[in-house]
């Protein structure tokens, strides 16, 4: 558990900060990628149960998935909050709002599957499943929901290591924690014969799992430095009010991508499959460019919290030219490997002419999205999260007329790409304001 308490340890120079920001984003992103690729190989057994089964898990899926995409404030919140008190160089204090942290999310981990397990039938009805595939959906739904109090703790227990500066193990927990997810889901499925229910299983075991290997580190940090493993009111309260804010502009960012998926589909059926695959596509470059945000969570608590404005300023102006550079590789990539990605997804002529005029969309967002995710990083790991709300919901109004008018006006999907283009630009904006400020520069604990 690699902690760097007191002040900023780099030395001047933008080389410090880029050994600082490789530490803690390589192994970041190794920990964000991992997840997606396992997901692949528990759709791959599921696909061996039929077509039925498959789409259960793809509704199932979509709305676990979204409940604990809302709930990733547990991560950040966390991680701003454990990172001050390491800057200022008050490691009891940071393990103390780590373990209150872990209560909250315990807490609503339990509420969500409480609240969830009599709603599931209704929850699959939304997506008007056929009669066997809703059967399914709803038993891997209710047992994917018992998993849910782990998840969470997964969630903050990544965030209390990133703010302890270790990035190192979350990447060890989740590989090893989801490569066990694939085999449990293989033996419980074509071995056991359980079926779905033997996926579903699967995936809550290697999540109870996963928290149990977060929660050992936590507690015997906590142990050791002489903290109460008893939940205080107050910081439990803290954690929830800073995670109010960001739950607001999580919400925010999930209107934007439905809405256009919603758009998408209005168009017809090559156009939403091209969208599709052209967001997996975004969202795998997403991945990489996250991982320096993370880094900047990170580092910018730890600065804050030692008081050190000049540090959290040089880090900030060194991770956008990591965004920005980042951004122009991808986007290079992308433009290289576009002749090729419809024959990856085995698209047929309509989807693929589409999806290639997309490409060039997703290309050009790169640069822009890798100044976004920085600066988000960054306000994050300020503690700024009343502001990031207000940014995200202008943001995302921001993006609804231009919606609006691609609909109405009949446009393409590259209409709606510039839409969605609309929306980064303004991301960007509200971000680049604010960090030109000083009111986010808010130092001590």
């Amino acid at each position: 558990m690699p902690v760097t308490p007191g002040g900023d340890p780099t030395p001047a120079g933008g080389r410090a900060y880029d050994r600082e920001i490789l530490r803690l984003a390589v192994p970041a992103f190794g920990a964000l990628v991992a997840e997606p690729l396992f997901l692949l190989a528990d759709y791959a057994i599921v696909g061996r149960l039929g077509t039925a089964a498959l789409g259960a898990l793809g509704v199932a899926g979509t709305v676990l998935t979204t409940l604990i995409n809302l709930c990733v404030f547990l991560a950040y919140a966390t991680t701003a909050q454990v990172a001050r008190r390491i800057g200022a160089g008050d490691l009891r204090q940071a393990l103390r709002w780590g373990v209150d942290g872990l209560w909250l999310a315990a807490g609503i981990g339990v509420a969500l599957g409480v609240v969830g397990w009599p709603a599931a039938p209704w929850l699959v009805e939304l997506f008007g499943a056929s009669a066997e595939l809703a059967g399914q959906a709803v038993t891997y739904l209710r047992i994917g929901l018992l998993g849910t109090p782990a998840m969470l703790l997964v969630l903050a227990g990544t965030g209390v290591l990133r703010g302890l500066q270790d990035t190192l193990t979350p990447l060890v927990v989740s590989v090893t924690g989801f490569g066990l997810n694939a085999a449990l889901n293989a033996w419980f499925v074509l071995r056991l014969r359980w079926g779905i229910a033997g996926s579903a299983w699967g995936t809550v075991l290697a999540q109870v799992l996963s928290a149990a290997a977060y929660l050992a580190v936590v507690l015997r940090g906590a142990r050791r430095h002489g903290v109460t493993l008893r939940p205080r009111l107050a910081g439990v309260r803290t954690s929830g009010a800073a995670g109010f804010a960001l739950l607001i502009r999580t919400v925010g960012l999930r209107v934007v991508l439905v809405l256009a998926a919603a758009v998408a589909t209005r168009m017809g059926d090559a156009q939403i499959a091209a969208h599709g695959i052209a967001f997996q596509v975004w969202t795998l470059l997403a991945y990489a460019l996250d991982a320096i945000a993370i880094a900047g969570q990170a580092i910018t608590g730890r600065t804050l919290g030692a008081g050190d404005v000049a540090a959290t300023r040089a880090a900030t102006a060194r991770m956008v030219g990591w965004g920005v550079g980042s951004g122009i590789v991808l986007a290079l990539a992308v433009i290289a490997a576009r002749p090729w990605i419809p024959g990856i997804f085995d698209a047929d002529a309509a989807v693929a002419a589409e999806l290639l005029a997309v490409l060039w969309l997703v290309a050009l967002h790169q640069p822009v999205a890798g100044v976004v995710f920085v600066l988000d990083g960054v306000l994050i790991g300020a503690g700024d999260q009343r502001y990031l709300a207000w940014a995200g919901v202008l943001s995302t109004l921001a993006f609804l007329p231009a919606a609006f008018a691609v609909v109405v006006t009949d446009g393409g999907l590259i209409a709606l790409w510039l839409a969605l283009g609309v929306w980064m630009i303004a991301r960007l904006f509200t971000l680049a304001v604010r960090i030109r400020s000083t009111s986010w520069l808010v130092t001590g604990v």
